[in-house]
């Protein structure tokens, strides 16, 4: 800066005309100035620009990442309402996913709140939560007479209602037993759409049902916050202009609870996408508008129509709660029906879903009957068998058995030699950035946790294996931002980092470890843990990188029948605030 100081009053006087009669006099100073201003500016482009597949030079000279200012402390790069208000509101695409390009998004570490505690542990924390580690009170203010939540000194308090159910989710879900068989075994994953503060989701999960409960960032800012923090499973969410990103077939039943999703707009392309994504004999559950509401008498006769052009079948109507059982066999279309709704084309793949434009069309069902509810292994018996889904991979059965023993080898070594708290009350939320066929998930299953399966979009399309499991998860590319909030997760962990980077067609990098690491960071709980896997150079770069993001790292070798080809990196996110002290 000292350097561009000096030029300044040298050109404004020169530009103004002092000594040059208004006009540009070039001297050789000038020139010999100029040259040298040109080769600072190259020479520190070339030292401050990351290079693919490494971490940025700061992370490797040790210096610390600075902090976000403290109006970041819910940092959501992809959900940013500063960039999505400059966008259409056509079919809600500007609340859909926009990520900043490379190089625009902050390179900070995002503080946490004044008052932030370690979170309360499950399954406590499915009633409360610490008020200050997300002090907003909309919710409570607008839905407390609803029974969604309500604050009580220090913390926010969750009696389990919701707008459809505010005498509590375990009446509701009683209600719902008359017709859907979720305390048989015969359900286990769910999707709630819209889904408040998560209760409904929350609550099934004492009935061995895992629901991935999600909703948009919007006026109440906070409920899949809320939800996280509870312990509950979720994700930030909007249904717009794209597929969801999940596999096809994945989810037993799909439930909205006043979700005011237009189902029948737009040609019906949001039952269409519900349709892509329910598993053939699952239910659909909607609660509230338009089932039997007051002018939306329109709305409601298109929705049963359309159901029943797809064949679904009507198994009640209570209240304002419709139940519809999708049928188990191939689809009845083509049909003759009012909607003009058909079959997609052969060349569908209905299991891409990553920034993947809704279709007007039904996707072809393979292993429709195979797959289906009723036909799939109950819970927890899917857990441990090969799916008829994985048997479309080549050796697909084999594979599968050697991934279930290799993770309930490597999980009871993290447990017993590397000190990874699982099955503990430190550990609620995890993370498996990297999960291929669920395998780390299916070791743990029997710990008081969840765990969020995360397949690389770029790689082979495996979440629907993970799905027929029982177990949840999503598609996303880690050169971009998580659709979750700071502060979310306990524990993350990814099987070879490096491959995340990397164009699996091309071998060359699209991002850098630092960025992939920085945004770990940022949904990682202060204090929470990471375990990281790969070759022992890439480890000791992202050893390198966790010192500047502020962790505590050690690295350990392998289990002994790994070979010793690997190490593993076990970091702790320190807790710091601002100003800068660690606690």
């Amino acid at each position: 800066m000292g350097l561009l100081s000096s030029l300044r009053p040298h050109r404004r006087g020169a530009l103004s005309g002092v000594g040059g009669g208004g006009q540009w006099q070039w001297s050789f100073l000038d020139a010999v100035w100029a040259v040298f201003l040109l080769a600072v500016v190259i020479f520190l482009a070339l030292v401050f620009t990351p290079r693919h597949g490494e971490p940025l030079p700061a992370a490797l000279a040790g210096a610390v990442v600075p902090p976000c200012a403290a109006s970041e402390v819910d940092l959501l790069p992809c959900e940013d309402p500063r960039r999505s208000s400059r966008l259409s509101r056509e079919m809600n695409y500007y609340r859909e996913r926009h990520c900043p390009a490379r190089g625009e998004a902050p390179v900070c570490l995002v503080p946490p709140p004044r008052g932030y505690r370690v979170p309360v542990p499950w399954p406590e924390s499915l009633h409360k939560i610490w008020h200050d580690n997300m002090p907003y009170g909309k919710i409570a203010e607008r839905k407390g007479h609803q029974g969604w939540m309500k604050q009580e000194g220090l913390y926010f308090i969750f009696p389990g209602g919701g707008t459809m159910f505010p005498d509590g989710a375990e009446q509701y879900i009683e209600k719902l037993t008359q017709y859907v068989p979720l305390k048989s075994g015969l359900l286990r994953t769910g999707l709630d759409m819209g889904c408040g503060v998560a209760s409904f989701g929350g609550f099934l999960l004492k009935e061995n049902i895992m629901t991935l409960s999600f909703a948009p960032r919007d006026s109440h800012k906070s409920q899949i916050q809320f939800a996280l923090e509870r312990g509950i499973p979720a994700f930030l969410l909007m249904l717009g202009t794209r597929r969801l990103p999940f596999p096809a077939q994945s989810f037993d039943f799909v439930h909205c609870s006043r979700c005011l999703i237009p189902f029948t707009a737009y040609n019906g392309s949001y039952l269409i996408e519900v349709d892509r994504l329910l598993r053939p004999g699952g239910y659909l559950i909607i609660s509230g508008p338009p089932v039997k509401w007051k002018k939306q008498e329109k709305e409601w006769a298109e929705l049963q129509a359309m159901a029943l052009a797809l064949c679904y079948k009507l198994i009640t109507v209570d209240g304002n709660t419709a139940i519809w059982k999708k049928p188990a066999e191939a689809s009845c279309l083509p049909n003759q029906n009012e909607f003009s709704i058909d079959l997609c084309s052969t060349d569908d793949n209905p299991d891409q879903a990553w920034y993947f434009k809704l279709k007007k069309c039904v996707s072809k069902v393979s292993l429709a009957e195979e797959i289906a509810v009723g036909s799939i292994h109950s819970w927890p018996d899917r857990l441990s068998k090969p799916s008829a889904r994985a048997s479309l991979m080549d050796d697909g059965a084999n594979l599968f058995e050697l991934d279930t023993q290799k993770w309930v080898k490597r999980v009871s070594y993290y447990k017993k030699s590397l000190g990874v708290k699982l099955g503990t009350a430190k550990i609620r939320n995890v993370m498996d950035m990297n999960a291929y066929l669920g395998g780390l998930a299916a070791a743990v299953v029997s710990d008081p946790i969840w765990v969020m399966n995360v397949v690389p979009a770029k790689k082979p399309l495996t979440l629907g294996v993970i799905y027929d499991r029982g177990l949840i998860g999503v598609y996303h590319d880690w050169c971009e931002p998580f659709s979750t909030y700071p502060r979310t997760y306990d524990l993350i962990h990814v099987d070879g980092i490096n491959s995340l980077i990397r164009d699996p067609i091309s071998g060359k990098s699209r991002c850098d470890l630092f960025d992939i690491m920085l945004e770990m960071d940022r949904i990682l709980r202060p204090k929470g843990t990471a375990v990281m896997r790969d070759s022992p150079d890439v480890i000791d770069k992202a050893a390198q990188v966790a010192q500047s993001i502020r962790w505590t790292a050690e690295v350990h070798d392998t289990e002994p029948e790994s070979g010793g080809m690997e190490k593993i990196l076990v970091a702790t996110k320190t807790y710091w605030k601002l100003p800068l002290t660690s606690l």
